[in-house]
Order: C-alpha cells, then sequence, then structure tokens
C-alpha cells in the first residue's frame, strides 16, 4: 500500500479565524454546503440544513454529554498548582488522566481539590504518560465535580466559557465525554423538530470523546497513527432504523459529527448491519481508502490541519475536494474549529 503522508492534509489557517467564543443563537452560523462527489459547495446559513435534508433520511446523532473534567489543585506535600484532565473512568473511583505538569505527579504524589472535599493519588503510569488516579471524597462524585471541575476546552480555545451549557449540545444525555461532538452544537430544539416534522428519523447513539481527538498525529506515514480507544453504545432502536433506513433505499444515513460516523461505522458487520450494543471500544481510524458501510453523508465542523478528522472527511469526499472547500472557507472568513462553522458534505447540491 502506499504511504499517505500527514503532509499532504496541511492548510494554512489565519490565528484569527479560530472560534474564541460560541455564537448567541447555536443554529446562526454558517454552512458550507459540499458536493462530496464533485467539490461544488454553496454558502449558507446553518439553519438551512433543513432543505437539504428528505423525507426518509436518518440523522445520526451522539448524545455524549462532557463532563466538567478539568481539576485544578495542589500538591499536598508542597502545594504547588497542578492540573489533572479526567479521559476514562477505569473503576469507580479510579480515572485515567492527563496531568500537567508530568514531571510533579510521579507514582503516589498525591494532589488536594477545594479544601480538601477532593483527593487524589497518582498509582500508575500509562501509555503517552497518562496517569491513573484515584480520588477520595465523601458523597457523590459527580456531585463533587460538578461544583470543582471546569469544562476541559481544546488547547486552542483561550477564552474562559461563560455558560458551560454551550459545550454540550442540547440533546446530550450520557456523562463521559472529555470533549463535545462539535457537529452537534448548532443544532437548536426548533431545529430538530423542523427536521422531524419533514419525514426525517433521528438516531441517536453514544460515543464519549476522549481527548485523543486533539492530540496531534506525530508519525508523518499515516499508518503508523494508533487511535486512543473510545467508548461507543448503540441500542436496538437506534441500530434498527439505521438499518431500515439503509435497506429501504429511501433515504441516506447522515451523520452529525466525526464520532457518530466512527460509531456507526464501528458498530457495523463486514455486511453493513449496524449492531446493538450496551458498551464497546473503538479505535476506527477512518482516512483515504476506507469503504464506508453504512455513511452516506456528513455534517461535520472544519477541522485541525493535519488531523484525524480531516482524514475522515477526505476519506469521504477525497482530499483535493476537501482541502479546496477548505481554501474557500479561509477565503470567506468562516469560524474555524470547536466553537466555529459547519460543512456539510453531501451527494447533491
Amino acid at each position: 500500500m502506499e504511504e499517505l503522508l500527514k503532509k499532504d492534509y496541511w492548510y494554512d489557517l489565519p490565528e484569527e479565524l479560530i472560534a474564541q467564543d460560541p455564537l448567541a443563537q447555536r443554529d446562526s452560523s454558517r454552512l458550507m454546503v459540499v458536493n462530496k462527489e464533485t467539490g461544488e459547495y454553496e454558502h449558507k446559513v446553518f439553519h438551512d440544513i433543513v432543505d437539504y435534508l428528505n423525507a426518509g433520511d436518518c440523522l445520526v446523532m451522539n448524545n455524549t454529554k462532557v463532563i466538567p473534567a478539568r481539576l485544578l489543585g495542589v500538591k499536598e506535600d508542597t502545594g504547588a498548582a497542578v492540573e489533572i484532565l479526567l479521559l476514562k473512568r477505569k473503576e469507580k473511583d479510579v480515572w485515567e488522566t492527563i496531568v500537567r505538569p508530568g514531571k510533579k505527579l510521579r507514582i503516589g504524589a498525591r494532589v488536594v481539590f477545594g479544601d480538601g472535599i477532593l483527593k487524589a493519588e497518582v498509582i500508575d503510569i500509562v501509555e503517552e504518560g497518562d496517569r491513573l488516579v484515584r480520588f477520595e471524597y465523601e458523597g457523590i462524585f459527580e456531585e463533587i465535580l460538578d461544583k470543582l471541575g471546569e469544562m476541559p476546552l481544546p488547547p486552542y480555545i483561550t477564552h474562559k466559557l461563560a455558560d458551560r451549557d454551550r459545550y454540550n449540545t442540547v440533546y446530550a444525555k450520557f456523562d463521559g465525554s472529555a470533549a463535545a461532538p462539535t457537529a452537534g452544537l448548532h443544532f437548536t430544539p426548533e431545529l430538530i423538530e423542523k427536521i422531524k416534522a419533514k419525514g426525517v428519523k433521528i438516531a441517536y447513539v453514544t460515543l464519549h470523546v476522549g481527548l485523543g481527538t486533539f492530540r496531534p498525529v506525530k508519525e508523518e506515514n499515516l499508518l503508523n497513527h494508533h487511535m486512543h480507544s473510545e467508548f461507543y453504545m448503540v441500542t436496538k432502536e437506534a441500530a434498527d432504523m439505521i438499518n431500515e433506513t439503509k435497506q429501504s433505499g429511501s433515504g441516506r444515513v447522515i451523520c452529525v459529527g466525526t464520532t457518530s460516523c466512527r460509531t456507526i461505522e464501528s458498530a457495523a458487520d463486514e455486511n453493513g448491519v449496524v449492531q446493538p450494543t450496551l458498551g464497546s471500544n473503538t479505535e476506527i481510524f477512518i482516512y483515504p481508502g476506507y469503504k464506508f458501510k453504512v455513511l452516506d453523508c456528513l455534517i461535520t465542523n472544519f477541522h485541525l490541519p493535519e488531523s484525524t478528522l480531516i482524514m475522515l472527511v477526505s476519506a469521504l469526499a477525497g482530499r483535493e475536494n476537501v482541502l479546496n472547500a477548505y481554501a474557500e472557507a479561509v477565503k470567506e472568513r468562516y469560524r474555524f474549529f470547536s466553537f466555529g462553522d459547519a460543512c456539510f458534505f453531501t451527494d447533491s447540491l
């Protein structure tokens, strides 16, 4: 197989186009509609998405909920400031975490948060230098986290978030993400009702987004890149809805975001039939050459240069079409990344 090179997914992005704050009205962001076959595009507003959806289509949405996973504390012995970012619950009070600064938090190090209502001890160091941390507290962990934790915004967002609900979708349900499925941030309850009224089905799946999403690809040859494992669930109801859409041929399966795409592609068997699961882990890495088993179209944000996400979109629409669309978005001063504008890669305009 020929090499797939990271540098082929680079594009120039002026820093001022990185959105630092969400818009006041979720569905008023801009929308670039791109024909995934021809690369032709149109400029719209996000609430126009309803005009591009048809009766019989199935929208797949990720209903994971971002937890306030960023904890600021001090080392128990020295009082040095430290930060712990929760990635994944391993057992009741043990979490896999990213810690800063890592050199201060060796095995056995103890950290105190919020005047001692929460304490933590580093019990192991795992891959990429992540720490396994055991928490100690009285009461309910989620309530303490809600009180002490901050939303774990991506590193390229430097502004403080005024309203933490804006880093969750309006349909977020199941706690567990360290990052938002950002394509879903554009939807309002009213827009969802309009979409349903048009005869579009909505299938909710769950994938708890890890921070592997933001970890840079270090390998120049993409085939050597290893994805982090993420937990996902697909209900029988959602699987049936998606499978009926595919089998009837009456509509398209349209994923809202790369996480929904990765969920259904992971849950599908070799015949493209989505299997329900109460809990599985996926390390799926989708890049050009991948044959989609379920997904037809994709609603997504504008992603970082050289990221696994721009590679996923390129697998669907072709690298040249994607980079041309991104160049146009830069020229037209679209807003990029998590709080930015959206793109709909579809089969027709």
